[in-house]
């Protein structure tokens, strides 16, 4: 009998404080969640819009001693002149030729072959990065 006199009647008396934080704790929560997610969102947008121009090595074939053919997959906006840097390396891994291909085509989205001259047999040949034209 002593023991149902102890306990208060539920919800007589209010929200106990553990209840309260407990709510708080929950709101915050879902606010720097939501907050969390917009950065995300945003950087995401701005990452992929931001950069105008892209490439890509599709394949690469060493021709002669002094020659490597590559094939270069490029994205940017029609009116934009882009520029990419393609180098081949020999088979020590010091660099036998280094290139940069300007692409001025009113396409957004072509490959083209590439001719690279080399001084000594290029074992690899890769796409150090395409960038926009510089305009001046």
């Amino acid at each position: 009998m002593a023991a149902e006199r102890d306990a208060l009647p539920e919800g007589r008396y209010g929200r106990s404080a553990d209840e309260r934080a407990d709510r708080k704790l929950k709101i915050v929560g879902a606010v720097l969640g939501a907050a969390l997610l917009g950065f995300v969102g945003w950087a995401g947008v701005h990452y992929i819009t931001s950069s105008e121009v892209t490439g890509q090595l599709i394949r690469s074939k060493t021709v002669s001693d002094t020659a490597v053919q590559a094939v270069v997959e490029v994205r940017k906006e029609k009116d934009a002149v882009a520029v990419c840097t393609l180098r081949s390396l020999g088979a020590d891994g010091g660099e036998v030729a280094r290139k940069d291909v300007t692409f001025d085509r009113r396409e957004d989205h072509f490959s083209q072959l590439v001719e690279i001259r080399t001084t000594a047999h290029a074992s690899a040949t890769e796409l150090e990065g395409c960038r926009p034209a510089s305009r001046g």
